[in-house]
């Protein structure tokens, strides 16, 4: 079990509350610190059976420097190598359990994969 996480988050903090209250206790990754690749955020997106661009946080100040829209048209690996060198973009908690993962967007959507 893994729970991508940025402790400055209040969402994020809320996600692993919720797991270690439950005596759960994620492999956390501050994915600010320890940004993951494009090919496991490859793993990720395909555990979440979404495409890439469903983890941008296009609302965040940096996706509007960089001119992103949800509907840019890129190829998969394009928003892979975007979010992999710009990872304050990607969207969080993401909790990974497995072979499936969800975003914890409200907080107690980690639970369903426990």
């Amino acid at each position: 079990m893994k729970l991508y996480h940025n402790p400055r988050c209040s969402k994020s903090r809320q996600a692993l509350a919720l797991l270690e209250a439950r005596g759960l206790a994620p492999e956390v990754i501050r994915y600010l610190e320890q940004p993951p690749d494009a090919a496991t955020l490859d793993g990720i997106c395909k555990a979440l059976n979404a495409e890439p661009a469903a983890l941008v946080r296009f609302k965040d100040e940096a996706a509007r420097q960089l001119g992103l829209k949800a509907d840019d048209a890129r190829p998969r690996e394009a928003w892979l190598a975007l979010l992999a060198a710009n990872p304050a973009l990607i969207e969080r908690p993401i909790l990974v359990v497995g072979t499936r993962a969800v975003v914890g967007r409200p907080p107690e959507a980690v639970l369903s994969l426990i």
